[in-house]
């Protein structure tokens, strides 16, 4: 970011789903440094795999021995031959299939530590983003990467990797021990492994932007999913149940035609596949029979062959049924490494300092801003607010009234102009140490599943259960509390969905009160509870404004103006400008607009 000019608001238009696709070495090379955070396990497997296929490269030739030694003519069969070598190939496909089991059981361990990975490092991402990244994006979508496509590249990640591996190997394997049977019959796949790699190769290219729009598609099902659920009482008063299910239908159905192209097109390449090297078994064994006939091969190796030649064929067949898998993962892989290399916030400056022993005077000097380079905001605001003061900030919606609170927290960085406290611009000292020196209670709650101790000790570390109990009697929330059955060991669901809105508000304030920030933040704070509540907690919001060294510097958002009434200045904004400040009675006097939204409110319908 320019030091006193550009905003990180306004350039930051990236999305997860648009853009020049990278090219899959690159994503493998990305996704095998994940797999080698395990290397010696995969080691181990590798090596296991290698000698499980290199096992079961000896039974064909083990084969072809048992059946020459059938060939005498009838009552000539050595049967001791071959139950010897009947023998020995039971043992060896057992001993191939049980280190083979265990091959398995250390992959699915390997493929634990790469999602636990994965998803440690997506969540590590999403807490370092700014909060234009959330306004951008839908949370459904972004849930969506975290589970569905972590969970993709999961289910392919490590098998299909070991089994392309495996495939090398036993292809290398049959291919020499081909060879070593009769030179001549393997010139066919001169003819039938080429084919095989060209239309691999031309079905890839189809197929990958296929699996890529599915996984978009679904992000946005998933998005609207969110989005419906959390408006369902919105969509019920309203009636619009029909509308929603529709447009649900609509996006449902685009994301399961996006899943039936891609998987009609992934399955395609396995059947094709198999018909060429079925292809191929028939000209071997066409020109074995002829060799036969000139004494060039035996029954046995001609035997031995052909099972080899399945050997051959056989992984390349394998790599095309899990050719969609791959094109799935990659499509995956791309989505999770967008958001992963989303740029976070704009890191503290090399020489950024700790903000300590915190006054509170804060000071705004011709700031502009707007979310977008084409939208401002903001209009060239100035302010001052010294230590202890409260300031209100009133004004119709969309006039610029949170805006104003998240430049103060440097949720978004301004345009142009400063913002200083106790005499330090804000991008002078660490995010960290400013947003600390802030207690923040906002309009929309938010609570977690856990019980009501917890939440309201969320900002705190170390709090005694007497220090809540304290915040929650100020509150006017305690004597609620202790009459739920299990007390402040209540557990609340999902954004506590299981009390009210307004409990929910008086939980939030009471978690304010816990802290010991020497600057307070009220955006509506008091919106979700009724008046008589409100006129009650008033009292514990007086002395939520107070700490130990005197009162704290407030910035109040508020509607319902009674609140603020006693306010030091009241700022009354339109369109991002200050159109008025002073306090209530003199506002009040002049008649202007500050009058005229007070009168408002308490106009006789």
């Amino acid at each position: 970011m320019n030091r006193r000019g550009t905003s990180t608001a306004g350039i930051y238009t990236a999305t997860m789903n648009q853009g020049a696709r990278p090219p899959k070495r690159k994503l493998l090379k990305r996704l095998i440094k994940y797999l080698l955070s395990a290397k010696w396990l995969m080691l181990i497997a590798l090596i296991l795999n290698l000698l499980s296929t290199l096992l079961t490269l000896i039974g064909p030739g083990l084969s072809g021995a048992a059946i020459d030694a059938m060939a005498g003519g009838k009552g000539a069969v050595d049967f001791p031959t071959v139950f010897k070598y009947a023998g020995l190939m039971v043992a060896f496909y057992f001993l191939s299939a049980a280190i083979g089991y265990g091959v398995r059981l250390i992959m699915i361990n390997v493929s634990r530590r790469v999602v636990y990975t994965l998803r440690r490092d997506l969540f590590n991402r999403l807490t370092a983003l700014p909060v234009g990244f959330f306004d951008l994006h839908q949370t459904g979508d972004i849930i969506s990467i975290i589970s569905y496509d972590v969970d993709t590249i999961n289910a392919s990640l490590g098998s299909d990797l070991l089994q392309i591996l495996t495939s090398i190997v036993t292809v290398l394997g049959s291919l020499v021990m081909m060879l070593r049977i009769c030179p001549q019959l393997v010139i066919v796949f001169a003819v039938t492994v080429p084919l095989s790699f060209v239309f691999a190769r031309y079905l890839t290219k189809v197929v990958r932007p296929l699996f890529q729009k599915r996984s978009i598609l679904l992000g946005e099902l998933n998005g609207y999913t969110e989005e419906s659920i959390g408006g369902v009482k919105t969509t019920k008063a309203y009636n619009r149940e029909s509308y929603m299910t529709g447009r649900y239908d609509d996006k449902n159905k685009a994301a399961a035609d996006a899943y039936y192209t891609a998987d009609y097109y992934g399955t395609i390449n396995g059947p094709s596949i198999n018909f060429i090297n079925n292809l191929s078994l028939a000209l071997i064994s066409v020109f074995g029979s002829l060799l036969y006939l000139s004494g060039g091969i035996s029954i046995g190796n001609i035997s031995s062959f052909v099972l080899y030649s399945r050997r051959f064929s056989g992984p390349i067949n394998e790599f095309a049924n899990i050719f969609a898998e791959l094109q799935s993962t990659f499509a995956a892989a791309d989505r999770v490494f967008r958001l992963m290399d989303t740029l976070p916030e704009t890191p503290d400056s090399k020489d950024a300092k700790e903000l300590v022993s915190v006054r509170g005077d804060v000071e705004i000097k011709n700031v502009n801003f707007g979310y977008t380079p084409e939208r401002q905001i903001i209009h060239d605001l100035s302010l001052n607010a010294p230590h202890g003061t409260v300031v209100a900030i009133v004004g119709p919606t969309g006039a610029g009234k949170t805006t104003i609170i998240n430049l103060l927290m440097r949720f978004y960085d301004v345009n142009s102009g400063e913002i200083f406290i106790d005499g330090n611009e804000i991008r002078d000292v660490t995010r960290d140490s400013l947003r600390r020196a802030y207690t923040m209670v906002l309009q929309d709650t938010w609570l977690f599943h856990g019980t009501i101790f917890e939440n309201i000790a969320y900002g705190k570390e170390g709090v005694t259960r007497e220090q809540v109990e304290e915040v929650c009697k100020a509150a006017e929330i305690h004597n609620y509390i202790m009459s739920l059955p299990d007390g402040y060991d209540t557990l609340l669901s999902d954004n506590a969905t299981n009390i009210s809105k307004g409990q929910k508000q008086l939980l939030t304030i009471a978690r304010a009160m816990l802290l010991s920030s020497h600057m307070l933040i009220l955006d509506e704070a008091t919106s979700n509870v009724d008046t008589r509540t409100e006129r009650r907690i008033q009292s514990a919001m007086l002395r939520l404004m107070r700490d130990e060294d005197g009162p704290r510097t407030c910035f109040v958002i508020a509607h319902r103006l009674s609140t603020i009434r006693n306010a030091d200045v009241i700022l009354v904004m339109q369109n991002g400008e200050i159109v008025e400040q002073g306090r209530h009675d003199e506002l009040i006097s002049r008649g202007g607009e500050y009058a005229k939204l007070y009168r408002s409110q308490f106009e006789t319908w």
